[in-house]
């Protein structure tokens, strides 16, 4: 088995490495007297079922046997509240500087003892979908968010007899104990009025605190899981990855990098009318492993927008629960949902696994592109990269604007350009690890490296057809990339409609500041955990002087 969930007594002691002070209180209260097990998936549509609150529409799962559920399962909508997006300002990672372990421990030791009136159900679910790389996970959390448990259990895979025996058989990892989450979504304190959500990475456990939007227990569980693979030969992405067979003989695998928000899910799960063979791994949770190249999916199934899905969208055939959205009757006065966030933004749901019929927990040939997904409006909409520390240096310093996806602190511009390393701000480890684990994949691999500007290129914004049609030709060895400008080791692909013109004064005005942009949060990286290698602040500096050889007035 990959973690670890019993030791024996004489491994029960203060030199063991997988106890800690917050693992061993989130641990424990798994036990108490007040916590009831769920087993089944059935078992836990039936508590969010009954759940006050529930919305059971009359709309069905497709084809919910083959997910573990009853014939007759409905299509449950549930909503949270005020807040609809993530919380990055809650997060406090241990072992980060500045924070105060004992101060963190003695908070989640009170919200412990403070379920202990409370009935608490515990679940358990695997991440990671092949025998090389599945970590098992346990959630505990109380009476009356049902919803979030049965969400759980939908997005990652419920345990049953299939997945027992891989797991048992999977791939061990000697010194990683099983994943715990304590969730207490109603929990309040002055001091925290966004909530916390407090990770003990190097222990794998956390404490989400105060928050119910279920994307933080996705993307924490997630946190955690990536955090694992790092540390064990994984290069952890939060992108989509899909294979292209192109005539049964070539096959080209490309990942792509990018927030929610950014295109990755429209470019994983675009078919581009049939014309490849195509294979998906996952839209947004994956590995890669540095030995050999082969990708491993976290996730069996996907938590999606519903803004570009109206009622009698295709797509919708395949939720099996709905999250912030609105419900109103049909014509035969029929309890449907109201999707497109008319009801507020980042309306989402849990679609199956069988959304996508082309789909794989697998993938085992080498990926050969990364594509990092960005909106910097001084980027040609398809640029590629042909140095390997270049190209790694822009993914840690992918540039991007923030969606609904989040929950913004008041005085955060939601319009502004900002950087996310390698499009995961979920990384709980230092920076330099993704960075020398990307930069191997370039180097030694040999994978290739793009940027794709979803955003806008100056003012006029870059559509997804164009962004599909520059995909297509890259993967069929078509695509006519010319040197940009005086980069070295950087082309660009023409596009009509987007000129690159490298002698107005203003784009490269434009284009310096991008650089400057991304050296000055290198630099502010200095001395801290995350601070990466001089290699990568040269590498920017030379691009800005090969920049200003053309104009250097533009350039100060």
């Amino acid at each position: 088995m990959a973690t670890i969930s019993k030791f024996r007594r004489k491994e029960i002691n203060k030199n063991n490495p997988i106890f800690s002070p917050i693992r061993t209180t989130v641990e424990t209260v798994f036990y108490g007297n007040n916590v009831i097990k769920i087993n089944t998936l059935k078992e836990a549509y039936k508590l969010a079922k009954d759940s006050p609150g529930t919305i059971v529409t009359d709309m069905p799962v497709y084809r919910p046997e083959e997910i573990g559920l009853d014939a007759d399962a409905k299509i449950l909508l549930f909503n949270d509240g005020g807040v609809t997006g993530r919380t990055a300002a809650a997060r406090r990672i241990i072992g980060d500087p500045n924070i105060d372990a004992s101060k963190y421990a003695e908070i989640i030791r009170e919200a412990v003892y403070n379920t202990r009136f409370r009935k608490m159900y515990h679940a358990e679910a695997l991440i990671g979908l092949d025998k090389d790389f599945m970590v098992k996970s346990h959630l505990l959390i109380p009476e009356g968010f049902e919803n979030t448990l049965y969400n759980w259990l939908l997005n990652f895979q419920y345990i049953n007899e299939k997945y027992a025996k891989m797991y048992q058989e999977s791939i061990k990892f000697n010194d990683e104990g099983d994943i715990y989450i304590l969730s207490v979504p109603d929990w309040e304190d002055v001091n925290h009025p966004l909530g916390l959500a407090i990770f003990d990475p190097e222990h794998n456990c956390a404490c989400i605190l105060g928050m119910k939007y279920f994307g933080e227990h996705k993307k924490g569980t997630l946190t955690l899981a990536w955090g694992i693979a790092n540390r064990n030969g994984y290069a952890s992405c939060h992108g989509g990855l899909k294979r292209y067979d192109i005539d049964g003989k070539n096959k080209y695998t490309v990942g792509v990098f990018g927030l929610s928000g950014s295109g990755k899910s429209t470019i994983t799960h675009e078919k581009h009318d049939g014309k490849y063979d195509i294979t998906i791994l996952h839209d947004d949770a994956y590995i890669i492993s540095t030995e050999n190249g082969s990708s491993v999916a976290l996730e069996p199934s996907y938590f999606d927008k519903t803004q570009d899905y109206p009622l009698d969208s295709s797509a919708n055939k395949y939720l099996i629960t709905v999250q912030n959205c609105g419900a109103t009757l049909d014509e035969d006065g029929k309890c449907v949902i109201v999707t497109e966030d008319i009801r507020n933004g980042n309306g989402r749901a849990i679609k199956s696994k069988l959304w996508a019929d082309n789909r794989v927990d697998k993938i085992e040939e080498p990926v050969d592109a990364i594509v990092w997904l960005m909106k910097d409006p001084s980027l040609p909409p398809v640029v590629k990269i042909n140095n390997p520390t270049l190209a790694a240096v822009m993914g840690a310093t992918l540039a991007t604007k923030r969606t609904s996806a989040e929950r913004l602190t008041s005085d955060v511009d939601k319009d502004a350009l900002v950087i996310e390393c390698y499009a995961n701000p979920f990384r709980t480890y230092p920076l330099k690890d993704d960075y020398t684990k990307f930069k191997e994949l370039f180097e030694k691999r040999n994978v290739d490296c793009f940027i794709f500007n979803t955003g806008h290129f100056l003012d006029k914004k870059v559509p997804k057809e164009v962004t599909l049609k520059a995909l297509e030709l890259i993967v069929e060895g078509k695509a006519e990339f010319k040197q940009w400008g005086s980069f070295s080791n950087i082309e660009y692909l023409e596009i009509e409609g987007f000129p690159v013109n490298m002698e107005d004064e203003n784009y490269i005005e434009k284009l310096n500041n991008s650089i400057d942009y991304r050296i000055k949060f290198l630099e502010s990286l200095k001395g801290k955990r995350d601070e990466l290698a001089q290699e990568t602040l040269d590498i920017l500096y030379n691009m800005k002087k090969e920049l200003c050889s053309i104009n250097a007035a533009n350039c100060e």
